[in-house]
């Protein structure tokens, strides 16, 4: 059976350092992985692989059967694969609303401004992660880290992804915003997503995960349930510090 995403053997030299050393997995239909690790291990760098804003040194990576290395990214996001951002990237300038369509149109600007918009698909993906429809003419600059990150979403989702890759969508929320975030997630997975999900936030991953894969210094050193992951000694003395 064609797996949603495999990796195979990834490498990716920045001059004299190796950001990730021959990672391997494979995500599974419907399901979510989370992808572990301490700051600099090569996490969100695996993230800039899978969706072409950094090319792969050597190995390969696949969606859906489709070897991707030379797709430019529209062309992997027209192919079902999209992501958030550890920092969002929201455009300062642009309401709520525009910014949800810049996902509805990710190939090019110029195409969100000359071509007419689909006004009832952004109101019903902006209301789908929890803004009120007062919420929709704010600016990015009005918002909270919590609105920042449901933004993010948004424009994710309006891509009509098969795969979503979230980088530490709970870092700098409240536990409000957390249970938010993580109620959408569990409602998207009821409707066969499929996440990789990269947090350092245990306690609000593991309830949203099937497996997960650990890193440490770009190289994979554990995976499987999240039970085991997590208990894993070479884990637990570079990543948790026990």
């Amino acid at each position: 059976m064609t797996k949603p995403l495999s990796i195979k053997n990834l490498v990716k030299n920045f001059g004299g350092l190796t950001a990730t050393d021959d990672i391997s997995f494979d995500l599974n239909e419907g399901q979510s992985t989370g992808l572990i690790g301490p700051n600099g291990a090569g996490k969100t760098t695996i993230f800039s692989q899978i969706m072409g804003e950094y090319r792969q040194t050597s190995g390969t990576i696949e969606l859906y059967g489709t070897e991707i290395s030379k797709l430019s990214t529209p062309a992997r996001i027209r192919l079902g694969v999209s992501r958030t951002y550890q920092v969002p990237r929201p455009f300062a300038e642009f309401t709520v609303l525009e910014n949800v369509r810049v996902g509805l149109m990710p190939d090019s600007i110029w195409k969100m401004i000359t071509e007419s918009p689909n006004v009832d698909r952004e109101i019903e993906l902006a209301l789908s992660v929890g803004f009120s429809e007062s919420d929709l003419r704010r600016t990015p600059d009005e918002l909270s880290m919590g609105d920042l990150r449901k933004l993010e979403m948004a424009r994710t989702m309006a891509t009509n992804p098969r795969i979503m890759l979230l980088d530490e969508v709970f870092a700098g929320l409240t536990v409000g915003e957390i249970d938010q975030i993580a109620k959408l997630i569990q409602k998207m997975r009821s409707e066969n997503m499929t996440f990789l999900i990269v947090s350092h936030d245990l306690k609000a991953l593991e309830p949203l995960v099937d497996d997960a894969i650990a890193i440490n210094y770009g190289k994979v050193i554990a995976q499987g349930s999240f039970a085991s992951v997590i208990s894993d000694k070479a884990v637990r003395t570079s990543y948790l510090g026990t």
